[in-house]
């Protein structure tokens, strides 16, 4: 009753509208698309963690920055997986109020997400800095959305299924589909939606093991809903949860857009063409995130037509494509390769370099920095 992937914003936003927003800072095209490659394939890459040995005696780790939520990985507190993968690459800890279980919630743009940014930001002229800043601005992103949950198993991400209101339909979830095909016989029921959003949102509870928003389905991830929730947690009543997707991703786009113009304003090099000021294509994009489209590729769209039409960026172009699946063909052509010294040839070497440089400083040096110490 609950879909594959409710913890994970959708490619139009990670891929589209990044690349969209760092177009707009100026940004070569070529270097806007492995950044939002980056940013998508934080999701795609699903694979275990294993390691690939070549015949010179070369290994690489291949790390997991995502998991299919059915993973029995992500039931459990005590595996590492929630620490290593969940937590870092999409609720990075907001490090606020008292007790640990409360300071590693997500909170929207923390002051560690802040810093977090301003470290891949200073690492662009690696090899692998484009890659560290597309993985940086997935998580980033995932700040807007993510806020109020954690990425491990806890109380603090449990909340009452039937206190879920929609303000706006989401054609998209599983109760929308049982009603068109049931129609006829459950018309005459009462409240039968309510109850069907209680009995998904709880069994998405149970199967994740209240880990991230999985309570919440997919709602905090289509970027025109608005809806709201009450925890089941009382010492969460008074953080208000009535949510207005639009209003924070369009906040997350601003935001992105910024930290793209920083970058290409310190480095020249990244730079193509002037930077348009978000100002100047705000209600665009605001009217883009407003479409009520449950279908991401058709989101997606939504993006590229607009970019074909001039209206992002200062002339009219394409999106150039999504990397990922290029990527996958790079790990299974890796799986038979010999010699470890082809590795750096391969762009999807680069973002597992990124992936390793992220995860190491976000665990082992930026949270502990703010008394976090989880890995």
């Amino acid at each position: 009753m609950w879909a594959e992937g409710n913890n994970l914003m959708h490619i139009d936003f990670h891929y589209y509208a990044t690349y969209s927003m760092a177009r707009a800072a100026g940004l070569n095209p070529s270097y806007c698309q492995i950044i939002a490659s980056a940013a998508q394939y934080v999701d795609d890459n699903k694979e275990d963690e294993k390691s690939l040995k070549f015949m010179d005696g070369g290994r690489l780790n291949l790390i997991p920055t995502s998991h299919p939520l059915r993973h029995l990985y992500n039931t459990n507190i005590l595996d590492n997986d929630q620490r290593t993968v969940w937590l870092p690459f999409h609720f990075l800890p907001g490090n606020e109020g008292n007790s640990l279980s409360e300071k590693i919630v997500c909170r929207k743009n923390s002051l560690i997400a802040q810093e977090m940014m301003a470290f891949c930001q200073s690492m662009v002229d690696k090899p692998f800095g484009l890659f560290l800043l597309g993985i940086a601005s997935h998580v980033y992103a995932d700040t807007f959305s993510h806020y109020g949950f954690s990425g491990v198993s806890s109380r603090w991400n449990k909340v009452k299924s039937s206190s879920i209101e929609l303000e706006n339909e989401n054609k998209d979830d599983s109760v929308h589909r049982f009603s068109k095909k049931y129609e006829i016989t459950m018309g005459s029921l009462t409240n039968w939606r309510a109850g069907l959003n209680v009995l998904q949102s709880e069994a998405a509870e149970l199967f994740t093991g209240a880990l991230g928003h999985g309570a919440v389905l997919k709602y905090p991830d289509y970027p025109y809903l608005k809806w709201g929730f009450e925890y089941e947690n009382s010492e969460l009543k008074e953080t208000g949860n009535k949510r207005d997707n639009v209003s924070t991703y369009l906040e997350a786009c601003e935001n992105l857009h910024r930290i793209f113009r920083e970058v290409g304003e310190n480095r020249k090099e990244t730079k193509t063409d002037e930077c348009l000021d978000f100002e100047v294509i705000q209600e665009m994009v605001k009217g883009i995130l407003e479409v009520e489209e449950p279908d991401m590729l058709k989101r997606a769209d939504v993006w590229c037509e607009a970019v074909e039409k001039g209206k992002l960026f200062s002339k009219s172009e394409k999106i150039l494509p999504y990397l990922g699946d290029e990527w996958n063909r790079d790990i299974k052509d890796l799986e038979n390769e010999n010699f470890s010294s082809k590795l750096n040839d391969k762009p999807v070497f680069k973002f597992f370099q990124a992936a390793a440089t992220y995860r190491t400083y976000v665990l082992r040096d930026l949270l502990p920095q703010h008394g976090l110490i989880l890995d």
